[in-house]
């Protein structure tokens, strides 16, 4: 597959609880650098828009990135520190996230830092906290937008509360968000604080009246739920599976649905038409791989998507 998809917003510093008990390590992360580490593995060419800094945490993660063979051309090299993400790991293995990212590297988007990123690719993937982060947030979501001419849009809001805010603040710029995207994956513990008490199949039938050609709310251990702007509704159930942690599992889900679509050819703006009439066998298809590939991240310590080959192995 030759076509490129670019990825934009944060690429932190993961400090998750080591082997040795009382312990804690560093580790590359970050919701949408998982994503272009992921679509890498998968064997898809991605393209990373993050500001990295220049201190020994952003070379750490500038080397991650380019030793999963992520294309990092238009990576900004950043003067302001590098952020870090202090992750909690409960009992069943469900990640928790508290953060230190004042005056850090990620958020200090320009327009001229973006100039012709998107240029040249399929798809842009973005989500989490770089759409909700001032002051780059609204520079990365006007540079959405205007991709949105020529790329398929993916959206994650990936929400992380001790950081948004309040929930009926962050909701209109969801919305916001969903009338520019093609491409949108939620999870059901976002929607619990987004929208409370709503269940996620009124929540679908909603967001697929607001923009996206296709949603897919995946829901733990239960699998996916998602549907198109067509009318299409489906289930992929959830795969059996010893939990270690949960840590990058929801952005391994995002970067096989994207390595999905590219591969049977829906992505780009032409292909907007093909992408809403997506036939169900193919789209359950494409739910299983990415249930599968976020089934194998949680199988495993920290933010580690599959392979090709793991994904293929099942």
């Amino acid at each position: 597959m030759a076509d490129v998809i670019a990825v934009a917003g944060e690429a932190l510093v993961d400090v998750v609880p080591a082997p040795a008990d009382g312990y804690f390590e560093f580790a590359p992360g970050g919701s949408p650098a998982n994503v272009a580490v992921g679509l890498s593995r998968l064997g898809v060419p991605a393209r990373m828009l993050a500001r990295l800094g220049t201190d020994l945490l952003g070379r750490r993660l500038r080397a991650h990135l380019q030793d999963n063979g992520v294309d990092l051309t238009h990576a900004v090299e950043a003067t302001e520190p590098s952020s870090l993400a202090i992750v909690e790991v409960s009992a069943d293995g469900v990640a928790d996230y508290d953060f230190r990212i004042d005056g850090t590297a990620d958020w200090q988007w320009t327009a001229a830092e973006l100039t012709g990123a998107f240029d040249d690719v399929v798809a842009v993937h973005s989500g989490s906290l770089a759409l909700t982060q001032e002051p780059g947030a609204s520079v990365l979501r006007a540079a959405l937008a205007k991709a949105a001419a020529t790329a398929t849009i993916s959206y994650d809001p990936n929400a992380r509360p001790r950081l948004m805010g309040d929930a009926a603040g962050v909701l209109p710029g969801v919305y916001e968000l969903l009338g520019v995207s093609d491409v949108v994956k939620v999870s059901d513990e976002d929607l619990r604080w987004l929208l409370p008490g709503t269940p996620p199949g009124e929540v679908l039938d909603d967001w697929l009246t607001r923009g996206p050609a296709l949603v897919a709310i995946t829901l733990g251990g239960d699998g996916v739920l998602a549907g198109t702007s067509a009318g299409l509704r489906t289930t992929a159930p959830g795969r059996a599976v010893d939990v270690v942690d949960t840590v990058g599992a929801g952005d391994s889900f995002s970067a096989a649905l994207l390595a999905g679509l590219a591969g049977r050819g829906l992505l780009g703006a032409a292909r907007r038409a093909a992408l809403r009439e997506v036939e169900p066998l193919v789209l359950d298809e494409i739910l299983e791989e990415a249930v599968t590939a976020s089934s194998i991240t949680c199988s495993r310590r920290g933010a580690q998507p599959p392979t090709r080959s793991e994904l293929d192995r099942g």
